[in-house]
């Protein structure tokens, strides 16, 4: 790894006061976006918690605990499409970033009240895709709008065939995304998407105040279970394991740990990438 030359380090606003280190590795939509969040930015991000000094480009994280050559790209039939809080792209604990780090198909855009990115609007139009909004289906009015499950595919039609299934995440704090839910009036013609998982978050960089409320990644992992797709289902189970590897880092360069080689994580992760589906699930 090299360190990002002194002309990139002028051109915008470093991280927490942080020195960006190079990961080698292409950025993807939601770096892309910190990219541009950066170069409008006034003033450093100040991140709270997180390792002091260097942190890796690819996947913030000190250099010496860096999974940039673990990341698990994968194909999918499903998509993502993250609308982000002014400030999420900046923090090192987003958990969006992960899903762009293991889904082809991630797309990510800032929120705004006042408009919609026009790249937004571009993408909710594509008729290869049928975007769902993904939300608790408690706040949703009218209720008519929620679905609990993806439509199962019509008799002579293959499950590959159609459109495709676009997930749209509103990532931010339980407060910012529900005022994003009631003022973005391009999502009101799409499906609202209701979770009702069984099990409790397992996130630990940030607390939410309810057990029910889950990560960005954690949403997105169960989404990719709902699709019926084999890659969809091994994307899921990979995004699972690469939080828990992501998280196990995060916390062992905060509390300046070495990192561990052999971890219950790591071989989680390779276990998860190996999965091959069987044809009936």
């Amino acid at each position: 790894m090299s360190a990002v030359p002194a002309s990139a380090q002028d051109a915008c606003v470093p991280l927490s006061y942080l020195r960006g280190v190079d990961s080698g590795v292409a950025p993807h939509a939601v770096s892309r976006l910190r990219t541009q969040r950066l170069a409008r930015s006034t003033r450093p991000f100040l991140s709270r918690g997180g390792p002091r000094g260097e942190r890796c480009e690819g996947c913030r994280l000190r250099p010496s605990h860096c999974i940039c050559a673990l990341r698990p790209m994968l194909p999918t039939r499903a998509g993502f499409c993250l609308l982000m809080h002014d400030a999420e792209p900046l923090k090192p604990s987003n958990t969006g970033w992960l899903i762009a780090d293991v889904v082809e198909q991630t797309h990510a855009f800032g929120w705004a009240r006042t408009e919609a990115d026009a790249g937004l609007l571009a993408l909710l139009d594509d008729p290869q895709w049928q975007p769902y909004v993904v939300f608790p289906g408690e706040f949703v009015e009218p209720p008519q709008r929620v679905v609990h499950a993806l439509p199962a595919p019509r008799a002579g039609v293959e499950p590959n065939q159609g459109r495709r299934p676009l997930f749209i995440l509103l990532d931010a704090t339980w407060p910012e995304a529900r005022k994003m839910f009631r003022k973005s009036p391009y999502l009101d013609r799409f499906p609202v998407l209701s979770l009702h998982p069984d099990q409790v978050s397992q996130y630990r960089l940030r607390r939410s105040q309810r057990e029910d409320h889950f990560c960005t990644s954690e949403v997105a992992a169960l989404c990719l279970e709902l699709t019926g797709d084999g890659g969809d289902r091994r994307a899921g189970r990979a995004l699972e394991s690469y939080l828990a590897l992501f998280t196990e880092h995060y916390l062992r360069a905060k509390n300046q740990q070495p990192v561990q080689t052999d971890s219950d994580a790591r071989r989680g992760l390779q276990d998860a990438i190996s999965f091959v589906c069987p044809p009936a699930c």
